[in-house]
Formats: structure tokens, sequence, C-alpha cells
């Protein structure tokens, strides 16, 4: 097996925008996409596996196993001026340069298919200092986009982007579509409830969405109970703040 794909169900979607929720530093993504999920009750329709993930499985209390995989979600808009979403969440990206192009490639095939022509990728930007009110950064596929982002009140941000967050953009042209990476600062060792908090906000300006705000600090406490069974949070510790940042960078 290289990359496996399961679908059960092909939903019917409008225009629909793809917004990408996989971990990175301070989870500000997966804590996005989860709450998204959770507040808009999302409806779970694709599902991908690969090789290119962790090399473990996650045992829970009846013995069931749990595998690293990456979820796709279906919104269908509700009220005036909403937008179709697909939502990708997970609980890992790809450990290798050819694992991460291949599961970018799907992800955008699949997206396509649903008549996506938008791709928004989510992460935090990691920052020495202690951060109180996030700044966001941006960066695009393309002129009129980045317009788009920076209307949000988003800086752009100079230098590489790491990971499924920056790869996905990148690729998005050759798919013929558009896109861009939300970056929120954070310190980035914990579920950042704060960060994703920010983007959260940017996306519900930009797709006239009506997300609740009041329970991302739940959406964030899920986020490391789930990551820590598969050993991938830890509480920091003085020692840990000095180490360098992880592989993906986001």
């Amino acid at each position: 097996m290289t990359l496996s794909v399961q679908i059960y169900e092909k939903p019917v979607l409008n225009d629909p925008v793809l917004i990408e929720g996989l971990p990175g530093i301070g989870f500000v993504a997966n804590i996005g996409a989860l709450h998204l999920i959770q507040n808009l009750r999302a409806t779970l329709f694709a599902e991908i596996r690969s090789s290119s993930f962790q090399d473990l499985a996650i045992t829970a209390g009846e013995g069931r196993i749990r595998f690293p995989t990456n979820e796709f979600y279906y919104y269908k808009a509700e009220a005036a001026g909403e937008r179709d979403l697909i939502i990708m969440y997970g609980n890992t990206q790809a450990l290798t340069t050819f694992g991460q192009y291949e599961l970018c490639a799907k992800v955008l095939d699949i997206a396509k298919d649903l008549g996506c022509r938008y791709a928004i990728t989510l992460g935090g930007l990691r920052r020495e200092e202690k951060v109180t009110q996030p700044k966001l950064y941006c960066a695009a596929s393309d002129k009129e986009t980045t317009k788009d982002v920076l209307a949000l009140g988003a800086e752009i941000i100079e230098g590489q982007i790491f990971g499924i967050a920056g790869l996905l953009v990148g690729l998005c042209p050759l798919w013929e579509m558009r896109g861009f990476c939300l970056l929120a600062e954070t310190q980035g060792f914990y579920p950042d409830a704060a960060a994703a908090r920010e983007v959260l906000n940017a996306l519900n300006k930009l797709l006239h969405l009506n997300v609740d705000m009041n329970k991302v600090d739940s959406a964030a406490e899920k986020t490391r109970e789930i990551l820590e069974s598969f050993g991938m949070v830890t509480q920091p510790t003085e020692e840990k703040r000095k180490e360098a940042p992880t592989g993906w960078r986001i």
C-alpha cells in the first residue's frame, strides 16, 4: 500500500472551498478544522490512509484500533452568503517528501472532482517570545488571492512554509485552482486555542460563516487528547522550549 482512499459518499456541492486542518505548529489548523466540523455539524464522506503516515496504531479501551488517518467532511451552506465547504482533518501529515506530494495530489484530485476551485490551508507561525495577541500572516497562489487575504488583516510572510500548508497552495495552479495559506503566531508547544481563534475569525469573515467561538477551547482540549494518544503532544518544559521546530514547521 502507498496511499488508499475510501469514499463513503460523494456529496453534491456548489463551488465548495477546501479547508486543510492537519497537525502542525501549535496544532492551529487541527483545532480550527475540528471546531468547524463540530460547530457546522459537517458530514464525513472520505478517508485517506498512507504508508507515509506514522507507523503505529493506538488501541482504545475496547481493544479497537485507531490508525493515523486524514478525513474529509462536507458542509452545505444553510444561510445566504455562506459557502459550501470541504474540511480536511486528521491526526498526521505524511512523514516523507514523496508522501507529502502524493497526499497533496490526491487531496486536490478529490476537491476538484467535487467542483472545488479554491483552497485554504491553516497553520501556526512559531515565535520564541510570548504571544499575547496573535497576528495573521499569509501567502497565496496569485496576486488576486493575495488581495483577498490581505483584506482580512493578514500580513505577507516571507521565507519558507514547510509541510502541507505551503505545498498544497503551491500546487493549486497545476489543478487550475487558487489558494492561500493563513498562519497565526504561536509559541507552538501545545494546542493553541488563541491562535486557532484568530484564523477562525478570518474564515468567518471571508466565507460569511457564523461559527460560534465559545467552544474553541473545547476543540483545543479534544485535539490535545487525540494527539497525546499518538505521542505527538506533551506538556511543554523549559528544555523543550530550546528545541528546534518540528519537521512540519507550519
